[in-house]
């Protein structure tokens, strides 16, 4: 169900193949997911990830509703802790995560993407929480909404569970980029290359940092920055990088 490949550039490519029923996740899928996440981490050429679903139709539509129609009161405990799971797998995930948006993102799904770093969606793609419409609440990684478009916002999409269209999550913040179908791969390869042309330990420290900013007042994540930017100064790889910048630069002259 889940498909994970690293290429050669040290591009991880995550896959939830379940294109028959919109790439929906149950318990076992979840639990799928989360592992290959946590596998790849562990991948020590690794640089870039990109998560999408299988198809065309769907990014991840949520969670199997058929199967959670069968747990019982007190005993649907484990699949809000499996998305939990897979959402806290891609957030540690050492380097950037690009949730493709290929479609239908809804509930879990939405959550899934709200966990990457950075989201690129088809124009055709939908957005909703619809937790509501089945009797539950919107829980989890729903909590990271607010950051990403407000709380006005984030209101309304988990006491209504109405879906938006791509547009609208753009224009909310919920998406950094909306293209047609035919130009989704090109758009992630735009933010692939941009990664791969940056240095791998620089990123790999913006990412431990903006992991930190998020749990910091603005006084600690200043002088947090401050030591990460220490630290960096001096290492092979800011020599290269800057050597390489000066030499194309006077060269130029």
């Amino acid at each position: 169900m889940i498909l994970c490949d690293v290429d050669p550039r040290g591009v991880a490519r995550i896959t939830v193949d379940n294109a028959a029923n919109r790439n929906a996740l149950g318990n076992a899928g979840k639990r799928e997911l989360a592992e290959a996440f946590e596998n790849v981490s562990a991948h020590p050429d690794l640089r870039v990830a990109v998560l999408t679903g299988a198809g065309t139709r769907s990014f991840i539509s949520g969670a199997n509703i058929a199967e959670m129609a069968t747990f019982e009161h007190g005993h649907g405990n484990d699949g809000p802790a499996l998305t939990h799971r897979v959402c806290e797998a891609i957030r540690r995930l050492p380097v950037p995560v690009i949730a493709r948006v290929n479609g239908y993102c809804f509930g879990a799904g939405l959550e899934v993407a709200a966990s990457c770093d950075m989201r690129v969606a088809v124009d055709t793609a939908k957005f909703g929480m619809p937790e509501v419409l089945f009797g539950l609440p919107s829980g989890m990684e729903a909590c990271l909404l607010p950051q990403l478009i407000g709380w006005g916002k984030t209101r309304e999409l988990v006491y209504t569970g109405r879906h938006i269209d791509a547009r609208e999550a753009a224009d909310c913040h919920l998406v950094e980029r909306v293209v047609p179908p035919d130009a989704l791969d090109e758009a992630v390869e735009d933010w692939v290359g941009a990664i791969l042309s940056a240095g791998p330990n620089a990123i790999r420290a913006q990412k431990e940092l903006i992991r930190d900013w998020e749990r910091m007042s603005i006084a600690d994540a200043v002088q947090q920055g401050i030591r990460a930017v220490a630290a960096a100064h001096g290492t092979d790889e800011t020599k290269r990088l800057m050597g390489a910048f000066v030499a194309k630069r006077q060269k130029k002259q």
